[in-house]
């Protein structure tokens, strides 16, 4: 399977098409430019969430066919690595947040230290990890780490993916003033992800519950009546991704195919 720039070119170019193709009209039918009852967007909105998905497979199948797509699928069965990969996907960040929201209480803040999803959010929260890291980890971080390196490609796959969301945003009411702060927290946690990805020789399956971790305990659920927890989420997985990549042996992107367990951190 190739790895190149102009692949990865193609899968975002793709993906926002798909995306902001299908949710925009339901953002501009919601403040009356386009005629309509947003409501009936909804289901165009819903779709527009598989860009990533399927902008990887098709991209896959003109790449290479069948065979191709197999591979972009199979890292979801690469589950033999540390313990402490799981911990660092599903705990470490959401413990980070609640240990610094704990002490801006002792410091006079007064509110929650975590936010927990309900059923339907944590079902929701699973399948749009699923559906996005097929993209952006299965598809265009291997393509992107190839000629950019390791925290290149983290830094680039945020700010893309925070580009992606901004429709999902619009239609939420996030605060737009809130740019920074989210273009930190996507970064942050891309860098995150791509440790995690890289650390785990391409695991699909540890990327995604990564990606459900942030999800699980979610500051974007004090929004818009609190920001303070989305600051400290941001800050806490910005930290964590310069952290990892001083630390870290980022090296080459993982080898396709191989099913190496990879050591815990390194």
């Amino acid at each position: 399977m190739r790895s190149s720039g102009g692949s990865a070119a193609s899968f975002f170019l793709l993906t926002f098409g798909i995306t902001w193709g299908l949710q925009i009209p339901g953002v501009l039918a919601q403040r009356g430019i386009v005629p309509g009852d947003p409501s009936a967007y909804l289901p165009l909105v819903g779709l527009g969430v598989l860009g990533p998905l399927v902008a990887a497979t098709i991209l896959s199948v003109r790449e290479g066919g069948t065979a191709a797509v197999k591979q972009l699928y199979a890292p979801f069965l690469r589950w033999r690595v540390h313990v402490g990969w799981y911990v660092a996907a599903l705990v470490l960040p959401g413990a980070l947040l609640t240990g610094l929201l704990a002490l801006l209480n002792l410091a006079g803040r007064h509110g929650p230290i975590a936010y927990f999803p309900a059923a339907g959010a944590l079902v929701f929260g699973l399948v749009m990890s699923v559906v996005e890291e097929v993209g952006w980890r299965g598809y265009a971080l291997p393509r992107l780490h190839a000629r950019w390196g390791a925290f290149a490609a983290g830094t680039m796959m945020g700010v893309l993916w925070y580009l992606w969301h901004i429709p999902m945003f619009l239609g939420l009411g996030v605060p737009l003033n809130l740019v920074l702060v989210m273009l930190l927290y996507f970064t942050g946690t891309s860098l995150v992800l791509t440790w995690i990805y890289n650390g785990t020789n391409g695991s699909l399956l540890i990327a995604t519950l990564a990606h459900l971790g942030a999800h699980l305990n979610n500051s974007h659920r004090a929004l818009p009546g609190e920001v303070v927890p989305l600051v400290a989420h941001a800050i806490v997985y910005g930290a964590l991704g310069l952290l990892v990549m001083r630390v870290s042996t980022w090296g080459k992107p993982p080898t396709r195919g191989c099913h190496r367990s990879g050591s815990f951190v390194t």
